[in-house]
């Protein structure tokens, strides 16, 4: 089990900067009352974990707010307190019960980042499309069916986490999102690896754990700056001869698939340094020329 630790602690980073103020960039303030009392205009505001049914009163005063988390309480409705905030550049609403985002998410134009994961989301509105400084949306463990089009507007969008929604295809538009670094689709319904996303010429981190693919396009060697892909618990019977073109390539994980045997020059992967085929019906044969093609990775089988 600990050796598979670090991929917790993997995405547990992904979403760090969204829970966490910077004290060192500006004091952080814990109540809305300590933040309207304060000398110097309040930028970074912590709510997280206090119990919150409601919006603090007066929290639209704080217009010079870059950052808020009010990640962990009790919301189910969006106040509108909190679309007067223009500057915000952090919004952390993670683990409330929110069932939806509002139109006027696209009057904060400011937002970098946006995490909403783990509330009752079931869509995202087109007014998204607004918020053309956006690189970080974060938007697991909800209850979401389609991906708008106008997605492909948010040109800086670098991470894009989905994981645990009910996802089976994504819009074209999502092949515009040339900054891409992390696509996350674990746990959904997707049934193949669309083959535009091969345009996603920037990513380096692709999560497709738990879905029903059965193969991968070999347009999959066209992703050279990808580091890490993840495709465990799926119907894959074999890998693109493609795949050892990924020449970044450091973790690879595959496990409880029904793959035989990996492609012939799978030695090409010479950055691989964790392969992880755990339960996948492999001969001893096959396992014996894996560990000799990749001397400087670790491989874990059954």
């Amino acid at each position: 089990m600990a050796k598979f630790l670090f991929l917790s602690v993997l995405f547990l980073g992904i979403s760090g900067q969204a829970q966490n103020a910077n004290p060192i960039e500006a004091q952080v303030y814990y109540s809305v009352t300590d933040a309207l009392a304060a000398t110097k205009k309040a930028t970074q505001l912590n709510l997280r974990d206090q119990h919150l049914f409601n919006v603090p009163d007066r929290l639209g005063e704080l217009q010079s707010l870059h950052f808020i988390n009010l990640m962990k309480n009790n919301l189910e409705q969006w106040d509108s307190s909190i679309f007067m905030l223009k500057e915000l550049e952090v919004l952390n609403v993670k683990q409330n019960g929110m069932k939806y985002i509002p139109k006027k998410i696209g009057e904060l134009d400011q937002l970098i980042t946006i995490e909403m994961s783990a509330n009752t989301i079931s869509a995202i509105p087109d007014e998204i499309q607004k918020l053309h400084k956006l690189r970080f949306l974060y938007l697991s463990l909800n209850s979401i069916t389609a991906i708008p089009s106008v997605i492909g507007e948010c040109k800086k969008l670098e991470v894009l986490d989905l994981d645990n929604n009910q996802l089976s295809n994504l819009p074209e538009s999502i092949s515009q999102l040339k900054k891409l670094k992390i696509l996350h689709l674990g746990n959904n319904q997707f049934n193949e690896f669309d083959k535009q996303w091969a345009q996603l010429k920037a990513l380096e981190e692709l999560n497709m754990e738990y879905n029903q693919l059965k193969e991968f396009p070999e347009e999959i060697g066209l992703l050279k700056n990808l580091k890490i892909v993840i495709l465990n618990n799926n119907k894959l019977e074999q890998l693109p001869v493609t795949i050892t073109q990924l020449a970044n390539l450091e973790l690879l994980l595959l496990s409880n698939n029904n793959i035989k045997k990996l492609p012939g020059d799978i030695e090409k992967l010479t950055k691989l340094r964790t392969l992880i085929l755990v339960g996948n019906p492999i001969s001893n044969v096959e396992k014996e020329r894996i560990k000799k093609a990749l001397p400087d990775c670790k491989v874990f089988f059954d």
